[in-house]
């Protein structure tokens, strides 16, 4: 047996490995840690004040933006889901609205939704402008508390502070201050409000923040998550030198 046909084997059974781990990691890296893994002195309910920012311009692709602040706002939160503007099935940011400072939501959870440890009997999703929660009985329902969860419109310009935010991912607790603010796209007229209370529900409830700074104070399954992107890696290079080795290997060694 050839040296290219062993090594054909050897990556196509490290291949195989490889994703078997990988499908077993994605299952498990974004289980909910335990409440005690977080500092409920820092999961209080978001800090609301007066503003002295006046409106200021922004631009982004070719756009330009008026923020118009409303509020100082000082939040931390566990992230449970979150909605990428540019992601594949979101067509509202970037196509009809042409928002593009408007670069992702995260929905939190604080106090006593993360102290109870609630949050591990349910589950949350969220799409273009709309966090979800969903809980499988009404007991469970009854612990949930709406107003210590918070559905957020992530507004940047910043490429530093959209990279730290798109980081951000399930079980993960964050910080950011910014104020909370409406914006208008002056090319098309668009404007987005925001709410100003955490006492409201449906339309219009979600918090749009300019944000001045973003930071992940703690990482749920850091572990899991590194190992996630290394053998994410091995299944792609163990498969890439799978295929190189089977066209390149003479034919007649396959058999011998």
């Amino acid at each position: 047996m050839s040296a290219i046909v062993m090594l054909e084997s050897l990556c196509k059974y490290l291949f195989i490995v490889c994703a078997c781990v990988s499908a077993w990691i994605h299952f498990h890296k974004d289980e909910w840690p335990a409440p005690d893994y977080y500092d409920h002195n820092l999961l209080q309910a978001p800090q609301q004040s007066a503003t002295d920012r006046e409106d200021f311009l922004i631009e982004a692709s070719g756009h330009s933006y008026t923020i118009k602040p409303k509020f100082d706002y000082d939040l931390y939160g566990m992230v449970v889901s979150y909605s990428n503007a540019d992601g594949f099935t979101n067509i509202w940011h970037h196509k009809r609205w042409q928002d593009f400072i408007n670069v992702r939501d995260i929905c939190v959870i604080w106090g006593g939704n993360v102290q109870s440890g609630v949050y591990r009997q349910m589950k949350f999703n969220s799409d273009s402008w709309t966090c979800w929660a969903y809980w499988p009985n009404q007991e469970v329902g009854a612990q949930f508390t709406m107003n210590a969860l918070a559905n957020n419109h992530l507004v940047t310009h910043n490429d530093a502070i959209k990279a730290a935010l798109m980081q951000a991912e399930p079980g993960d607790l964050i910080h950011l201050q910014g104020v909370l603010a409406e914006y208008v796209n002056h090319s098309i007229g668009y404007t987005r409000g925001t709410s100003t209370t955490r006492e409201d529900t449906g339309q219009g409830a979600c918090e749009t923040i300019y944000i001045d700074s973003f930071d992940i104070v703690k990482k749920a399954n850091p572990g899991l998550r590194k190992l996630a992107k290394l053998f994410n890696w091995l299944t792609l290079l163990s498969l890439i030198g799978f295929l190189v080795l089977f066209l390149i290997a003479p034919p007649k060694s396959r058999y011998r």
